[in-house]
């Protein structure tokens, strides 16, 4: 394990097609660049946006959400960045039709942002948070006041998923390497898998107090997510099987597979980590 110091709080992490790291400085109101030997920051303006999820888009830049400064920023490698208005965006991907699609935490919305910044918009209730492509070419998304897994296909035909489990309270998702959806619950300590059919498993974690937030699938085969409260990198087989490895720095938010092929975590509390499989 290796640590990158960061002056400012990392929440969001994505690899950026000139080989760097890019991050999001959520307290700080900026994007941060490691190439591999230091981090330059570029500051947004105004600072008080809260920049959170950040992405590669489809036009090889790197896309990020302001939830609180309702917008949508787009920066290339010259650190300039454009905008597009939108309310309260959170998740981001880049979907299968070549455009970016998002949510709208407190307007209760899922948006189709095209390149040409055109908008446009299908209402989904319960606070969409992430979102995803899955792999049958639809969005997928988490509803963390809804208690349920959301599918809106790209024509806007949705269908929403009930939780087994009460105030479950899902954050991230990501596509897995089986074909199906995985999830992190947040409010109840478990890890969530759901099919394509809208079949549902939940993995309860060892540490149920661990409030899991963000998750990706590995370059080996197997799911891993953050560990927010407990300081902790957290791993799952497509089977089941968890275990753990614990972080030196605190506030585990966002994580990639970086362009070294390894897992790197945005930690709050001023840094990445580097975690070797």
């Amino acid at each position: 394990m290796s640590v990158v110091r960061v002056s400012g709080s990392p929440y969001g992490v994505s690899p950026g097609p000139d080989g760097a790291l890019w991050f999001t400085l959520a307290a700080e109101g900026a994007i941060g660049r490691y190439d591999g030997r230091s981090v330059r920051t570029y500051p947004l303006d105004p600072p008080g946006g809260q920049p959170t999820v950040i992405v590669p888009g489809p036009d090889g830049a790197l896309w990020f959400t302001e939830s609180r400064g309702n917008r949508i920023g787009r920066i290339s490698g010259e650190g300039d960045p454009a905008w597009f208005p939108a309310e309260s965006p959170y998740g981001l991907t880049a979907g299968p039709d070549g455009a970016l699609w998002f949510t709208e935490l407190q307007a209760d919305r899922i948006g189709r942002l095209a390149l040409d910044g055109e908008v446009t918009r299908y209402p989904v209730a319960g606070m969409p948070s992430m979102i995803t492509t899955g792999p049958d070419g639809a969005l997928w998304y988490t509803l963390n006041q809804g208690n349920a897994i959301g599918r809106t296909d790209i024509s806007g035909a949705t269908t929403v998923h009930p939780l087994p489990t009460a105030q479950a309270m899902p954050v991230g998702i990501t596509s897995g390497p089986d074909g199906a959806l995985w999830f992190v619950e947040i409010g109840a300590g478990q890890i969530g898998r759901i099919g394509t059919d809208g079949e549902i498993t939940e993995f309860p974690l060892p540490d149920r107090a661990a409030r899991p937030h963000a998750i990706i699938a590995g370059p080996d085969g197997a799911l891993w997510f953050t560990e927010w409260a407990a300081s902790r990198l957290g791993r799952i087989t497509v089977t089941g099987e968890i275990t753990g490895t614990e972080l030196p720095g605190a506030e585990p938010h966002g994580l990639t597979v970086g362009p070294d092929g390894v897992i790197w975590v945005a930690m709050e509390s001023g840094s990445l980590e580097r975690i070797p499989l």
